[in-house]
């Protein structure tokens, strides 16, 4: 079993927030994965939708770029990698461009959604919570509550 040793560059990154980022860089490179899926799909011979399959591509790596930069970004601050296994997409047969199309949409909206919740967290913890009960009302009143504010407005 492998050690990890502590880093000679780390200074004020929270453990909480380097969770955060090998979370996201496993988001990321699910997602290339599914969007090379779906590339390879468009690209079979008895599909041939050539410009899906170049546009699903060039997607796919655009995700792991992301995920890259996330993993620079962690060496940076000092931080370790923990890669998890990526989980296969949850379809071989995309069907139709606009199948695709929906399955990407509901994927990003996943994503944002799950790194919203992981802002929020790291947030909270630099903000003193749950020590500080200040900290969570503060949140509360100005996060929260200005995400009603846009919400209603938008509504």
């Amino acid at each position: 079993m492998t050690t990890v040793s502590t880093s000679q560059v780390r200074q004020n990154y929270h453990q909480d927030s380097e969770a955060a980022i090998n979370r996201q860089i496993n988001l990321e490179l699910y997602a290339s994965y599914v969007y090379l899926s779906m590339s390879y799909y468009f690209d079979r011979d008895d599909v041939a939708l050539k410009n899906f399959a170049k546009y699903f591509l060039h997607q796919s790596h655009e995700e792991r770029k992301h995920a890259e930069k996330l993993m620079k970004l962690q060496n940076q601050r000092g931080g370790r990698i923990f890669l998890q296994d990526i989980k296969k997409p949850d379809y071989d047969n995309w069907e139709s461009g606009l199948n695709a199309m929906e399955c990407i949409h509901y994927l990003n909206e996943q994503v944002k959604a799950i790194k919203e919740l992981g802002n929020h967290v790291t947030n909270l913890r630099k903000m003193g919570a749950p020590e500080s009960g200040l900290a969570e009302y503060l949140f509360d009143k100005h996060t929260l509550g200005d995400s009603d504010n846009e919400s209603q407005a938008s509504g």
